[in-house]
C-alpha cells in the first residue's frame, strides 16, 4: 500500500501553463474535445541500450485521488485570470480518459509510447506534470540500478541512497525502483513496510565510536546479533585493528554462542588491495563462508573494475551514485499531443516539428509492438496505427528504418506482442496493479529476452523501434506539409 501517496493531495502538482491551456480550451468551447498524448523518451541515460519502466503505480494512486479542492479553488481564484465557469468545472471536475502503458519492469526503447492518454483534452492536459515526474524518476533510477546490478555480475546490491536522494519521495520511490532495476534490499525502512522491498542494515561508524574499544563494540554488537553478525571493521585501520577484533570476536563471541559470523563490511580504502588481503585472512582464521560486503560512493564502473582487477567481494552497499543517478541525473521523457478526434469520431493525427530532428514526433493513435525472434530474443519494436495488427500467422513481416528506410529486414518464424495494455477505460481503473515483488520478476525475465549486445555499457548495439509502413506514410506526408494531411 503506498502510504505516502495516499496521504498528500497533490492535484495542484502541475505546471502553471496546464492551467492557463485548461482555460483557454474551456473558454473556447474545446474542452471536450478528444485528445491523445503520448509519454515517451528521447535517448538512455549513460548511453546505455535501453531503460525500464517504473512509476506506474504511483500513476495511478495520484489519478485515484485527482480532485479539486474548496482551497484549491480559492487559490485559482486569487490569481483573477481563471473564468467563474471554468472554476465550477474544475470544483466538479472527474476524470473520464482511457490510458494505456507499459507495465512496470517493461524493457522500455526511445521514441515509443510507454504510456498513452486519450479523453477530452481538459483532463489529458491536466495530467502532464505528474505522469513525467513519476516515470522519469522511478525509470531513471530502475534503469540506472540494473547497470549497477549487472555490474556486480550475480552479486547483491543493496540500495543504501537514502540519506543522499533529493527528498523523502525520492528515497523512499527510489528504494522500489531499486528494486525493480535489480537491486536486492534498501536500508530505507519505510519502503520496506510500504512495498514489501526487504531491508538491511547493520552498524554504522558511530557505533564503534561509542564503545571505548573496537573490539568492545563488536563484541557487544555480537552477542545483541549472534546469527547475524556483519562488522564494520574500517572506522580506524582495517588491516591493523578492524579485522584482527573481528576475528576475534567471531572466535571468541559468535562461534561459542552456536553461530557462524556472517561477515565484515568495508566502507572506504582501495577495495581490490583490502578484500584480497580480507579474504586471505578470514580464510586462515577459518572463516571462509565469512561475506565481504562493500559501499562507499560505488558506482557500475568501479564495481566493475575492482572485480576485474581481483577483489574479493560478495556483495555491495551502493548509495548516491544510484539513488541520484549521478553520471547523468534526468530521464528526459516528454509528454506530447499526437492525435484528436473530429466531431464525427475521426481520429486526425497530428506531429510536432523541429529543427532538432530528434524532436520530431510520430504522430496518431498507436500501438507498440515488439517482434521476437525463433530464439525467444526480443528483435525490434514496431509502432503501427491503432487499427493495424502485426499477425505471424500472416507470413513474413518486413521491418525498415525509420530513417534510412533502403535498410530492410525480413522476419520469419516469429512472434509478436502488443506493449501497451489499458489501464483506465472512461476513468475506471481496470488493471490489477501487481506486487513490487511481481514487477521485479517480470522485470528479470524481459531482460532475459534482450540480446546482450544491447546490455553493454558502452556502445550497446541500437534495439531499432521502426515504423509500420501506414504510419511512416502518414508522418511523411505530414512532415512534407507542415503538419497538414492536406497538400
Amino acid at each position: 500500500m503506498d502510504n505516502l501517496m495516499n496521504g498528500i493531495d497533490l492535484t495542484m502538482l502541475f505546471d502553471y501553463y496546464e492551467m492557463t491551456m485548461m482555460n483557454g480550451y474551456f473558454e473556447n468551447g474545446m474542452g471536450n474535445r478528444i485528445a491523445y498524448f503520448d509519454m515517451f523518451f528521447r535517448r538512455v541515460p549513460d548511453d546505455g541500450g535501453f531503460a525500464i519502466m517504473a512509476g506506474l503505480e504511483q500513476v495511478v494512486s495520484y489519478i485515484e485521488n485527482l480532485h479539486f479542492s474548496e482551497e484549491d479553488i480559492a487559490f485559482l481564484t486569487s490569481k483573477k485570470i481563471f473564468s467563474k465557469e471554468f472554476l465550477d468545472y474544475l470544483r466538479h471536475f472527474k476524470f473520464t480518459c482511457d490510458i494505456w502503458a507499459m507495465p512496470e519492469g517493461t524493457i522500455i526503447f526511445p521514441g515509443e509510447p510507454i504510456l498513452t492518454v486519450r479523453g477530452p483534452v481538459l483532463e489529458a492536459q491536466l495530467l502532464e506534470t505528474m505522469l513525467l515526474l513519476t516515470i522519469n524518476h522511478q525509470s531513471l533510477i530502475a534503469t540506472k540500478a540494473n547497470r549497477i546490478v549487472r555490474a556486480a555480475n550475480g552479486r547483491p546490491v543493496a540500495e543504501f541512497g537514502a540519506r543522499r536522494a533529493h527528498s523523502y519521495s525520492a528515497a523512499i520511490y527510489g528504494a522500489r525502483a531499486a528494486y525493480i532495476g535489480g537491486c536486492a534490499s534498501t536500508s530505507c525502512a519505510i519502503t520496506d513496510r510500504d512495498f514489501g522491498v526487504p531491508a538491511s542494515g547493520t552498524m554504522a561508524h558511530s557505533w564503534v565510536q561509542m564503545f571505548d574499544t573496537e573490539y568492545e563494540a563488536f563484541a557487544a554488537y555480537a552477542k545483541a546479533y549472534p546469527s547475524s553478525c556483519l562488522l564494520l571493521i574500517d572506522t580506524y585501520d582495517v588491516m591493523q585493528s578492524g579485522l584482527p577484533n573481528a576475528i576475534r570476536c567471531f572466535k571468541e563471541v559468535v562461534v561459542p554462542s552456536g553461530n557462524r559470523p556472517l561477515g565484515i563490511r568495508i566502507d572506504s580504502g582501495d577495495i581490490a588491495y583490502l578484500t584480497k588481503k580480507v579474504r586471505k585472512a578470514l580464510d586462515d582464521a577459518g572463516f571462509p563462508d565469512a561475506k565481504i560486503v562493500i559501499s562507499n560512493s560505488l558506482d557500475e564502473f568501479l564495481i566493475r573494475d575492482v572485480l576485474n582487477q581481483g577483489a574479493c567481494i560478495d556483495s555491495f552497499g551502493v548509495g548516491e551514485r544510484l539513488i541520484t543517478s549521478r553520471s547523468e541525473p534526468v530521464f528526459g521523457g516528454v509528454y506530447k499531443l499526437a492525435a484528436v478526434e473530429d466531431e464525427k469520431g475521426n481520429i486526425i493525427p497530428k506531429i510536432k516539428l523541429s529543427e532538432n530532428i530528434a524532436k520530431i514526433t510520430n504522430p496518431g493513435f498507436k500501438k507498440v509492438w515488439r517482434l521476437y525472434g525463433e530464439d525467444g530474443e526480443a528483435v525490434a519494436d514496431v509502432l503501427t496505427l491503432h487499427d493495424e495488427v502485426i499477425d505471424p500467422s500472416n507470413g513474413p513481416y518486413t521491418i525498415f528504418h525509420p530513417e534510412h528506410t533502403w535498410k530492410t529486414k525480413k522476419l520469419e518464424n516469429f512472434t509478436a506482442r502488443e506493449m501497451l495494455v489499458p489501464i483506465y477505460k472512461g476513468g475506471k481503473l481496470v488493471y490489477k496493479l501487481p506486487t513490487v515483488k511481481e514487477i521485479r520478476a517480470y522485470c528479470e525475465e524481459e531482460l532475459s529476452r534482450l540480446w546482450v549486445e544491447v546490455k553493454r555499457f558502452e556502445n550497446p548495439h541500437i534495439f531499432y523501434v521502426d515504423l509500420s509502413e501506414k504510419l511512416w506514410s502518414i508522418k511523411e506526408t505530414l512532415l512534407k506539409n507542415k503538419g497538414s494531411l492536406n497538400a
